[in-house]
Protein backbone atom coordinates (compact mmCIF):
# COMPACT_ATOMS: atom_id res chain seq x y z
CA UNK A 1 0.00 0.00 0.00
CA UNK A 2 2.15 11.43 -0.92
CA UNK A 3 1.28 14.73 -0.09
CA UNK A 4 -1.80 15.98 1.44
CA UNK A 5 -3.44 18.97 2.69
CA UNK A 6 -2.97 22.63 2.01
CA UNK A 7 -5.86 24.66 3.45
CA UNK A 8 -8.65 22.85 5.22
CA UNK A 9 -10.70 22.95 8.40
CA UNK A 10 -9.00 21.65 11.49
CA UNK A 11 -10.71 18.28 11.61
CA UNK A 12 -9.51 15.24 13.53
CA UNK A 13 -7.66 14.16 10.41
CA UNK A 14 -6.04 17.56 10.05
CA UNK A 15 -4.85 17.49 13.63
CA UNK A 16 -3.49 14.01 13.07
CA UNK A 17 -1.52 15.24 10.09
CA UNK A 18 -0.10 18.16 12.00
CA UNK A 19 0.95 16.02 14.92
CA UNK A 20 2.37 12.94 13.23
CA UNK A 21 4.84 14.44 10.78
CA UNK A 22 5.97 13.70 7.27
CA UNK A 23 4.87 10.09 6.86
CA UNK A 24 1.38 11.10 7.89
CA UNK A 25 1.00 14.22 5.84
CA UNK A 26 3.76 16.71 6.57
CA UNK A 27 3.99 19.16 3.70
CA UNK A 28 7.30 19.73 1.98
CA UNK A 29 7.92 22.50 -0.52
CA UNK A 30 9.88 22.18 -3.73
CA UNK A 31 12.18 24.87 -5.03
CA UNK A 32 10.80 28.37 -5.49
CA UNK A 33 9.02 29.30 -8.68
CA UNK A 34 11.43 29.83 -11.52
CA UNK A 35 11.50 33.07 -13.50
CA UNK A 36 13.48 31.87 -16.50
CA UNK A 37 11.73 29.37 -18.85
CA UNK A 38 13.16 25.86 -18.81
CA UNK A 39 14.08 24.63 -22.27
CA UNK A 40 13.44 21.18 -23.75
CA UNK A 41 10.71 20.18 -21.30
CA UNK A 42 6.93 19.86 -21.78
CA UNK A 43 5.04 23.15 -21.78
CA UNK A 44 3.35 22.25 -18.49
CA UNK A 45 6.69 22.52 -16.69
CA UNK A 46 8.53 25.11 -18.79
CA UNK A 47 7.66 28.20 -16.74
CA UNK A 48 8.37 26.73 -13.34
CA UNK A 49 4.76 26.95 -12.18
CA UNK A 50 4.11 25.02 -8.98
CA UNK A 51 3.10 21.38 -9.46
CA UNK A 52 1.46 19.84 -6.41
CA UNK A 53 1.22 16.09 -5.89
CA UNK A 54 -0.50 14.09 -3.18
CA UNK A 55 0.38 10.49 -2.32
CA UNK A 56 -2.19 8.63 -0.21
CA UNK A 57 -1.58 5.12 1.09
CA UNK A 58 -4.13 3.04 2.95
CA UNK A 59 -1.74 0.69 4.74
CA UNK A 60 1.16 1.90 6.87
CA UNK A 61 3.35 1.37 9.89
CA UNK A 62 5.86 -0.78 8.00
CA UNK A 63 9.21 -0.25 6.26
CA UNK A 64 7.73 -0.99 2.84
CA UNK A 65 5.35 1.94 3.22
CA UNK A 66 8.08 4.29 4.44
CA UNK A 67 10.38 3.40 1.55
CA UNK A 68 7.60 3.59 -1.04
CA UNK A 69 6.63 7.09 0.11
CA UNK A 70 10.27 8.17 0.32
CA UNK A 71 10.92 7.00 -3.23
CA UNK A 72 7.90 8.81 -4.63
CA UNK A 73 8.66 11.96 -2.65
CA UNK A 74 12.31 12.06 -3.69
CA UNK A 75 11.51 11.56 -7.38
CA UNK A 76 8.82 14.23 -7.32
CA UNK A 77 10.92 16.80 -5.51
CA UNK A 78 13.84 16.20 -7.87
CA UNK A 79 11.45 17.05 -10.70
CA UNK A 80 10.61 20.31 -8.91
CA UNK A 81 7.20 19.24 -7.60
CA UNK A 82 5.71 19.93 -4.19
CA UNK A 83 4.96 16.48 -2.75
CA UNK A 84 2.79 15.70 0.26
CA UNK A 85 2.30 12.23 1.77
CA UNK A 86 -0.33 10.59 3.94
CA UNK A 87 -0.73 7.10 5.39
CA UNK A 88 -4.02 5.94 6.87
CA UNK A 89 -2.43 3.00 8.71
CA UNK A 90 -5.21 0.70 7.60
CA UNK A 91 -8.04 3.03 8.63
CA UNK A 92 -10.56 3.01 5.77
CA UNK A 93 -12.38 6.14 6.95
CA UNK A 94 -9.15 8.16 7.17
CA UNK A 95 -8.05 6.85 3.79
CA UNK A 96 -11.21 8.04 2.06
CA UNK A 97 -11.25 11.28 4.01
CA UNK A 98 -7.74 11.96 2.72
CA UNK A 99 -8.80 11.37 -0.88
CA UNK A 100 -11.81 13.65 -0.40
CA UNK A 101 -9.56 16.37 1.02
CA UNK A 102 -7.15 16.01 -1.92
CA UNK A 103 -10.09 16.31 -4.29
CA UNK A 104 -11.07 19.72 -2.90
CA UNK A 105 -7.54 21.13 -2.82
CA UNK A 106 -5.35 22.41 -5.64
CA UNK A 107 -3.38 19.25 -6.29
CA UNK A 108 -2.48 18.54 -9.89
CA UNK A 109 -2.03 14.82 -9.40
CA UNK A 110 -2.73 12.10 -6.86
CA UNK A 111 -1.06 8.73 -6.31
CA UNK A 112 -3.20 6.23 -4.41
CA UNK A 113 -1.77 3.08 -2.84
CA UNK A 114 -3.74 0.05 -1.69
CA UNK A 115 -7.23 1.31 -2.43
CA UNK A 116 -9.06 -2.00 -2.02
CA UNK A 117 -12.78 -1.23 -2.06
CA UNK A 118 -15.49 -0.05 -4.44
CA UNK A 119 -15.53 3.33 -2.72
CA UNK A 120 -11.99 3.88 -4.03
CA UNK A 121 -13.31 3.65 -7.58
CA UNK A 122 -15.92 6.34 -6.89
CA UNK A 123 -13.32 8.53 -5.18
CA UNK A 124 -10.92 8.26 -8.11
CA UNK A 125 -13.74 9.07 -10.55
CA UNK A 126 -14.30 12.25 -8.56
CA UNK A 127 -10.60 13.15 -8.80
CA UNK A 128 -10.58 12.60 -12.55
CA UNK A 129 -13.75 14.65 -13.02
CA UNK A 130 -11.90 17.50 -11.30
CA UNK A 131 -9.09 17.15 -13.85
CA UNK A 132 -6.58 15.65 -11.43
CA UNK A 133 -4.25 13.02 -12.87
CA UNK A 134 -4.22 9.71 -11.00
CA UNK A 135 -1.85 6.75 -10.66
CA UNK A 136 -2.65 3.84 -8.35
CA UNK A 137 -0.54 1.10 -6.79
CA UNK A 138 -1.78 -2.31 -5.61
CA UNK A 139 -5.38 -1.16 -5.84
CA UNK A 140 -8.71 -2.64 -6.85
CA UNK A 141 -9.12 -3.81 -10.46
CA UNK A 142 -12.37 -1.86 -10.72
CA UNK A 143 -10.23 1.23 -11.32
CA UNK A 144 -9.69 -0.03 -14.87
CA UNK A 145 -13.09 1.42 -15.70
CA UNK A 146 -11.87 4.96 -14.90
CA UNK A 147 -10.45 6.47 -18.07
CA UNK A 148 -6.96 7.94 -17.85
CA UNK A 149 -5.92 6.16 -14.66
CA UNK A 150 -2.84 3.92 -14.59
CA UNK A 151 -2.89 0.89 -12.29
CA UNK A 152 0.58 -0.19 -11.16
CA UNK A 153 1.58 -3.25 -9.17
CA UNK A 154 4.45 -5.46 -8.30
CA UNK A 155 4.41 -8.57 -10.47
CA UNK A 156 2.60 -10.47 -7.72
CA UNK A 157 2.36 -13.66 -9.73
CA UNK A 158 6.13 -13.62 -10.21
CA UNK A 159 6.76 -12.80 -6.55
CA UNK A 160 4.70 -15.76 -5.37
CA UNK A 161 6.09 -18.10 -8.00
CA UNK A 162 9.72 -17.23 -7.26
CA UNK A 163 9.32 -17.96 -3.55
CA UNK A 164 7.14 -21.04 -3.98
CA UNK A 165 9.28 -22.59 -6.71
CA UNK A 166 12.29 -22.26 -4.45
CA UNK A 167 10.43 -23.88 -1.54
CA UNK A 168 9.24 -26.75 -3.73
CA UNK A 169 12.72 -27.26 -5.14
CA UNK A 170 14.43 -27.17 -1.75
CA UNK A 171 12.12 -29.86 -0.38
CA UNK A 172 11.98 -31.95 -3.56
CA UNK A 173 8.23 -31.43 -3.76
CA UNK A 174 7.53 -32.99 -0.33
CA UNK A 175 6.85 -30.66 2.60
CA UNK A 176 4.35 -29.82 5.30
CA UNK A 177 3.89 -26.07 5.39
CA UNK A 178 2.09 -23.25 7.17
CA UNK A 179 0.56 -20.50 5.03
CA UNK A 180 0.60 -16.86 6.21
CA UNK A 181 -1.84 -14.87 4.08
CA UNK A 182 -4.72 -12.42 4.42
CA UNK A 183 -7.62 -11.97 2.03
CA UNK A 184 -9.13 -8.70 0.84
CA UNK A 185 -6.14 -7.00 -0.77
CA UNK A 186 -5.60 -7.17 -4.57
CA UNK A 187 -1.93 -8.22 -4.33
CA UNK A 188 -2.81 -10.92 -1.80
CA UNK A 189 -5.55 -12.24 -4.05
CA UNK A 190 -3.08 -12.51 -6.93
CA UNK A 191 -0.46 -14.22 -4.75
CA UNK A 192 -3.03 -16.65 -3.40
CA UNK A 193 -4.03 -17.70 -6.92
CA UNK A 194 -0.43 -18.74 -7.59
CA UNK A 195 -0.28 -20.54 -4.24
CA UNK A 196 -3.42 -22.56 -4.95
CA UNK A 197 -2.11 -23.52 -8.38
CA UNK A 198 1.22 -24.58 -6.86
CA UNK A 199 -0.51 -26.87 -4.36
CA UNK A 200 -2.63 -28.35 -7.12
CA UNK A 201 0.42 -29.10 -9.26
CA UNK A 202 2.55 -30.34 -6.34
CA UNK A 203 0.44 -32.71 -4.22
CA UNK A 204 3.46 -33.45 -2.02
CA UNK A 205 3.29 -29.91 -0.61
CA UNK A 206 0.72 -30.09 2.19
CA UNK A 207 -0.73 -27.06 3.95
CA UNK A 208 -1.27 -28.07 7.57
CA UNK A 209 -2.09 -24.68 9.07
CA UNK A 210 -2.57 -21.01 8.18
CA UNK A 211 -2.89 -17.57 9.76
CA UNK A 212 -3.27 -14.00 8.58
CA UNK A 213 -4.47 -10.62 9.83
CA UNK A 214 -3.71 -7.11 8.61
CA UNK A 215 -3.54 -4.73 11.53
CA UNK A 216 -1.39 -2.05 13.08
CA UNK A 217 0.41 -4.92 14.87
CA UNK A 218 0.54 -7.55 12.12
CA UNK A 219 4.06 -8.70 12.95
CA UNK A 220 3.32 -9.13 16.67
CA UNK A 221 -0.02 -10.82 15.99
CA UNK A 222 1.73 -13.21 13.61
CA UNK A 223 4.50 -13.94 16.10
CA UNK A 224 1.93 -14.93 18.71
CA UNK A 225 -0.05 -17.03 16.24
CA UNK A 226 3.02 -18.89 14.98
CA UNK A 227 4.21 -19.47 18.55
CA UNK A 228 0.88 -21.14 19.30
CA UNK A 229 1.08 -23.06 16.04
CA UNK A 230 4.49 -24.49 16.91
CA UNK A 231 3.07 -26.09 20.04
CA UNK A 232 0.71 -28.11 17.83
CA UNK A 233 3.45 -29.32 15.51
CA UNK A 234 6.54 -30.79 17.16
CA UNK A 235 9.79 -31.26 15.28
CA UNK A 236 9.24 -33.18 12.06
CA UNK A 237 5.61 -32.08 11.71
CA UNK A 238 6.25 -28.69 10.07
CA UNK A 239 8.93 -28.13 7.45
CA UNK A 240 8.45 -24.61 6.11
CA UNK A 241 6.40 -21.42 6.26
CA UNK A 242 5.29 -19.48 3.19
CA UNK A 243 4.72 -15.83 4.16
CA UNK A 244 3.00 -13.67 1.56
CA UNK A 245 3.99 -10.40 3.27
CA UNK A 246 7.17 -9.46 5.11
CA UNK A 247 5.17 -8.36 8.15
CA UNK A 248 4.12 -12.02 8.41
CA UNK A 249 7.65 -13.27 7.88
CA UNK A 250 9.19 -11.05 10.57
CA UNK A 251 6.68 -12.30 13.13
CA UNK A 252 7.33 -15.91 12.13
CA UNK A 253 11.11 -15.47 12.35
CA UNK A 254 10.86 -14.20 15.91
CA UNK A 255 8.51 -17.00 16.94
CA UNK A 256 10.82 -19.67 15.51
CA UNK A 257 13.84 -18.11 17.19
CA UNK A 258 12.16 -17.98 20.61
CA UNK A 259 11.03 -21.60 20.26
CA UNK A 260 14.42 -22.79 19.02
CA UNK A 261 12.81 -24.27 15.91
CA UNK A 262 15.54 -23.54 13.38
CA UNK A 263 14.66 -26.65 11.37
CA UNK A 264 11.67 -24.77 9.92
CA UNK A 265 12.51 -22.57 6.93
CA UNK A 266 10.75 -19.36 5.86
CA UNK A 267 10.07 -18.30 2.28
CA UNK A 268 8.68 -14.77 2.07
CA UNK A 269 7.62 -11.87 -0.10
CA UNK A 270 8.75 -8.22 0.18
CA UNK A 271 11.89 -6.80 1.74
CA UNK A 272 13.11 -3.94 3.92
CA UNK A 273 16.20 -3.03 5.94
CA UNK A 274 14.73 -4.78 8.97
CA UNK A 275 14.02 -7.88 6.87
CA UNK A 276 17.56 -7.99 5.51
CA UNK A 277 18.94 -7.69 9.01
CA UNK A 278 16.82 -10.64 10.14
CA UNK A 279 17.88 -12.74 7.16
CA UNK A 280 21.55 -12.07 7.94
CA UNK A 281 21.38 -12.97 11.63
CA UNK A 282 23.27 -16.10 12.57
CA UNK A 283 20.98 -19.11 12.47
CA UNK A 284 18.15 -17.18 10.77
CA UNK A 285 15.36 -19.35 9.43
CA UNK A 286 14.40 -16.83 6.73
CA UNK A 287 16.04 -18.37 3.65
CA UNK A 288 14.47 -16.56 0.69
CA UNK A 289 12.30 -13.56 -0.04
CA UNK A 290 10.93 -12.36 -3.38
CA UNK A 291 10.66 -8.61 -3.73
CA UNK A 292 10.56 -5.39 -5.70
CA UNK A 293 12.38 -2.34 -4.38
CA UNK A 294 9.60 -0.31 -2.70
CA UNK A 295 11.44 2.98 -3.25
CA UNK A 296 11.65 2.18 -6.97
CA UNK A 297 7.91 1.55 -7.05
CA UNK A 298 7.33 5.03 -5.64
CA UNK A 299 9.73 6.55 -8.18
CA UNK A 300 8.10 4.83 -11.14
CA UNK A 301 4.63 5.85 -9.94
CA UNK A 302 5.80 9.47 -9.85
CA UNK A 303 7.32 9.27 -13.33
CA UNK A 304 4.06 7.94 -14.77
CA UNK A 305 2.14 10.74 -13.07
CA UNK A 306 4.60 13.31 -14.44
CA UNK A 307 4.01 11.96 -17.96
CA UNK A 308 0.27 12.33 -17.47
CA UNK A 309 0.73 15.94 -16.40
CA UNK A 310 2.84 16.50 -19.50
CA UNK A 311 0.04 15.16 -21.69
CA UNK A 312 2.05 12.12 -22.75
CA UNK A 313 0.72 8.62 -23.34
CA UNK A 314 0.78 6.24 -20.37
CA UNK A 315 -0.35 2.60 -20.06
CA UNK A 316 -3.50 1.50 -18.26
CA UNK A 317 -1.51 -1.13 -16.34
CA UNK A 318 2.14 -1.64 -15.44
CA UNK A 319 3.87 -4.29 -13.29
CA UNK A 320 7.37 -4.01 -11.86
CA UNK A 321 9.72 -6.97 -12.20
CA UNK A 322 10.44 -9.13 -9.15
CA UNK A 323 13.73 -10.51 -7.81
CA UNK A 324 14.51 -13.43 -5.52
CA UNK A 325 16.85 -12.65 -2.62
CA UNK A 326 18.62 -15.56 -0.94
CA UNK A 327 20.22 -15.79 2.46
CA UNK A 328 23.23 -17.35 0.74
CA UNK A 329 23.69 -14.28 -1.50
CA UNK A 330 23.50 -11.97 1.50
CA UNK A 331 26.08 -14.05 3.37
CA UNK A 332 28.47 -13.83 0.41
CA UNK A 333 29.05 -10.13 1.10
CA UNK A 334 31.92 -9.05 3.32
CA UNK A 335 29.83 -6.11 4.55
CA UNK A 336 26.28 -6.11 5.91
CA UNK A 337 23.69 -5.78 3.15
CA UNK A 338 20.89 -3.23 3.38
CA UNK A 339 18.45 -1.65 0.94
CA UNK A 340 21.12 0.79 -0.26
CA UNK A 341 23.75 -1.77 -1.24
CA UNK A 342 21.49 -4.74 -2.01
CA UNK A 343 22.33 -4.31 -5.69
CA UNK A 344 25.83 -5.61 -4.88
CA UNK A 345 24.43 -9.12 -4.48
CA UNK A 346 21.18 -8.90 -6.49
CA UNK A 347 21.82 -7.79 -10.05
CA UNK A 348 19.64 -4.90 -11.21
CA UNK A 349 18.09 -4.30 -7.79
CA UNK A 350 16.46 -0.86 -7.50
CA UNK A 351 17.24 0.06 -11.09
CA UNK A 352 14.78 0.92 -13.83
CA UNK A 353 14.68 3.50 -16.59
CA UNK A 354 11.01 2.81 -17.32
CA UNK A 355 9.11 6.04 -17.97
CA UNK A 356 12.26 8.09 -17.34
CA UNK A 357 12.21 10.64 -20.17
CA UNK A 358 15.03 12.95 -21.23
CA UNK A 359 12.98 15.96 -20.20
CA UNK A 360 12.77 14.55 -16.68
CA UNK A 361 16.56 14.50 -16.54
CA UNK A 362 16.50 18.12 -17.70
CA UNK A 363 14.11 19.09 -14.92
CA UNK A 364 16.24 17.32 -12.34
CA UNK A 365 19.37 19.09 -13.52
CA UNK A 366 17.54 22.41 -13.41
CA UNK A 367 16.25 21.99 -9.86
CA UNK A 368 19.61 20.78 -8.58
CA UNK A 369 21.04 24.24 -9.21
Amino acid sequence: MKGLFKKFAVTGLALSLLLTGCSSGEKTSSTEETKTPIENVPERFANGEEVKIMVIRKIGGDDHTAQYLAGAKKEGEELGFTVDTFTANGDTAKFHDAIAQASTQDYDGVIISHGDDAATVDAVKDLVEKDKKVVTFDSIDGLKEVEGVTLTAQDDQALAKLALDQLINDFNGEAKIAYLWVDGFPPMVRRNAVYEEALKNNPGIKEIDRFGVASANTSVDTQNAVAAMLKKYPEGELDAIFATWDAFATGAVRALKEAGRDEIKIYGIDVSNADLQLMQEEGSTWKYTAAVDPALIGKVNMRILAKKLAGEETPQEYALDASLISQEELASSEEPINMVNLSKVVAGWGESTDFEEDWMKTLKEHYQK
